[in-house]
């Protein structure tokens, strides 16, 4: 291996072997005049995707009507995407704040680990979601049986496992690959791929192993999902009237919504890097599954839904009501 000379990263030299220490995540653009508002527009994307979900959590939580397996999955959906986006913008963030594109060696694989058990888990959930769609309206009358406390936690415990333990695969071999001197990392994360493709030892297997896993948990649950409505639009087809072909609809619409939007921007994501070339489009094009999505995920389910609406005006008038009790408490003597 090359080591790579520059002062600006450090390498360490346990005997024969040079071990890097540090890379370049060169995100959106060079230009100091575009950096202000590229952080100001991550910003507020952060905060309205934290403080979007945080509030479907809160709505679920405290609202007893919607306990039950939907919004169960909805509520982990949320606390997920939360987790999905702060993996990667804080860090864009404080290096748009302190000028600086560098980040350690340690950081970029724990953000990589990071990064794979949130996207998988979003997949999962999602393909369980779909499922319980599937079971509410294709199988009403047993819905209550089958989709009980113990299956749901069991589907969201092994959802959890499947992407734990395939993040700690590919890290693990991530490990195993020397880097030369090409250290930037033409995006504002460290993804797989692209780390992948920055080793100058042999990464034959590291390929061959992130394509079958591609294939299998997000070709899978992507099956999952498509079969699960194709009978869910038999079920409803099967509706006589047409108010119940609607209330059938509505039911699942939103999930549809959020589950075309993401393996859409996702599939483009690929697509569009694979016909430019160009690493700068690929990191803008990836916003739109990291950033964007999980930024409009509680617009769609609140705006789109008649439980969750009713819900937040509940949750408001009710912090409304605390609030007098709250100010009069602290000024009794």
């Amino acid at each position: 291996m090359i080591p790579f000379s520059g002062g600006q990263f450090n390498l360490m030299e346990p005997g024969n072997d040079t071990r890097l220490l540090e890379f370049l995540l060169l995100g959106f653009s060079d230009g100091p005049e575009l950096q202000p508002l590229i952080f100001g527009l991550f910003l507020s994307m952060y905060l309205i995707t934290v403080f979007g979900n945080l509030l479907i959590i809160l709505v679920v939580s405290s609202d007893s009507h919607l306990h039950t397996p939907m919004y169960f999955f909805l509520a982990n959906l949320s606390f997920v995407d939360i987790c999905f986006t702060s993996t990667t913008v804080p860090k864009m963030l404080l290096n748009i704040q302190t000028q600086s594109k560098i980040i350690t060696y340690e950081d970029c694989i724990t953000q990589m680990n990071f990064f794979l058990i949130f996207s998988v888990l979003d997949i999962y959930l999602l393909a369980v979601m779909a499922y319980d769609r599937f079971v509410a309206i294709c199988h009403p009358l047993q819905y209550t049986v089958i989709m009980n406390p113990r299956l749901c936690g069991l589907l969201v415990l092994v959802s959890w496992i499947t992407s734990v333990l395939h993040s700690l695969l590919q890290t693990s071999m991530v490990l195993r690959l020397s880097f030369c001197t090409e250290v930037e990392i033409p995006h504002f994360l460290c993804e797989l791929n692209q780390l992948i493709q920055l080793a100058c030892s042999d990464t034959f297997l590291n390929n061959l192993v992130m394509y079958l896993a591609a294939v299998l948990l997000a070709g899978g649950p992507l099956v999952g999902i498509l079969y699960s409505y194709s009978k869910i639009v038999s079920s409803i087809r099967g509706i006589s009237s047409a108010q119940g072909k609607y209330k059938a609809f509505s039911t699942c619409a939103s999930h549809l919504l959020v589950v075309s939007l993401f393996f859409c921007t996702s599939l483009g994501v690929y697509l569009s890097s694979a016909a430019t070339q160009s690493s700068h489009s690929s990191a803008t094009a990836s916003v739109m599954y990291t950033v964007v999505t999980p930024m409009l995920n509680p617009f769609i389910y609140s705006l789109r839904n008649k439980d969750i609406k009713g819900a937040l005006r509940r949750f408001s008038a009710m912090a409304v009501r605390k609030g007098p009790i709250v100010l009069r408490l602290k000024n009794f003597p």
